[in-house]
Order: C-alpha cells, then structure tokens, then sequence
C-alpha cells in the first residue's frame, strides 16, 4: 500500500466516524439545537465519503441544499419552537417501546441489505479507473436525460401538480381582503372623501 492510498483510507475512516458519531449524537442529545448541529455535521461528513466515491456533484449538492438551506432552516424553527423538556419525556417513555421494535426491525434490514453476502467484490466487479477528463455531472445529466428521461419528467409533472394542489387547497379566496388602488387614490378629489357639516352651536343651561 502506497503513501497516498493509506493517507485517503484514513480520511475516510475519519469521516466514516464522524458520521456515525454525529449521527448518534443526533438521537442522543437532549437539546434540539445541538442536535440540529450534529446533523449538519453528518451531512458534511457523508459529502465527504461522497467525494471518495467519485460523486463530487451530489457531495455538493447535498452541502448546498441541505446543509445551507434546509437544515439552516430546521435551526431556525427549532430555536423559535418552545420545547417542553417535561412533556418531551414523558411522551419518550410513552412510545418507547414501539420505538425499539421499529428499530430492531430497521436494524435487522439493514443487517441483510448491507451485508457481506449482498454486496462485496464476489458479486460485483470493482470500479475501473475513471479518464482525468471524466465528470459525473455530465453523466449524471446523460443518465437522466437519456435513459431515464421518462421518469425524471413524469417525477416532474407529479411535483408540479401536487404544488398546484397545495397552492388550491390554501387557497381561501378575496373574503375580507382589503386591496389598495392607487390610481383611485391619486384621481380623488377633496370633495369626494370631505364634507363640511354646519352645526347649531349648543348652549349652556
């Protein structure tokens, strides 16, 4: 093993950490916003090991996306939202149960999807050294756009029109708006919206 292959495995057991670390932390951590902290740790962490496997596009991607905008957003509504750490545990001790049945469940998945007997060099061949001119952002786009141009549309118009079906579902309608026309304001004269009322001057008993 060369200098640089054993330097590049150990960053990537460096991220592998840090990943699963912080994404322990998440679950564990009694304050939401750390554990909104630890999250965007995790995403940059996984962008990392994305980077190690050639995806430098959906490394960024998910950096931009989720780290700048989504979870920025998500910190913000947790530091705005009054958590009830009373309620909170009692609510935990409640579906906890329920919470590691799923968990087992999910784990046990996991166990034999990623296990050695699905994946592994026996059952597929090892990726081939990319060209220096490679992009995976162009093949990323041919894959889409060409091979799987029918989904990717479809997806498309599905997303449009479950936006279009929320936009009419909050839709209420012009009840009880009050609209301000500025050229009727600017045409409107003193007569219009004045009148002068002469009143008889009352005396004092």
């Amino acid at each position: 093993m060369t200098f640089t292959q054993g330097f590049a495995q150990f960053v990537f057991y460096v991220f592998a950490v840090a990943a699963v670390a912080s994404a322990l932390m998440v679950v564990f951590t009694r304050k939401p916003v750390k554990g909104v902290l630890f999250l965007v740790l995790t995403f940059i962490a996984m962008a990392g090991i994305w980077i190690f496997l050639q995806a430098e596009f959906l490394a960024l991607i998910l950096v931009v996306v989720y780290v700048g905008a989504v979870m920025t957003l998500f910190l913000f509504v947790v530091m705005m939202l009054n958590t009830e750490i009373d309620r909170s545990k009692k609510m935990l001790v409640r579906y906890l149960p329920i919470g590691l049945v799923v968990m087992l469940v999910l784990l046990i998945m996991m166990i034999y999807v990623v296990g050695s007997g699905q994946f592994g060099l026996a059952h597929y061949a090892a990726p081939g050294q990319l060209p220096a001119h490679y992009s995976n952002v162009s093949a990323l786009g041919t894959t889409l756009y060409a091979d799987y141009v029918l989904p990717f549309v479809t997806a498309g118009v599905l997303l449009l029109v479950a936006m279009i079906a929320a936009i009419a579902l909050a839709f209420r309608g012009a009840h009880n708006r009050k609209i301000e026309r500025v050229p009727d304001q600017l045409r409107v004269k003193k007569a219009d919206r004045l009148r002068v009322v002469k009143m008889k001057s009352e005396k004092g008993e």
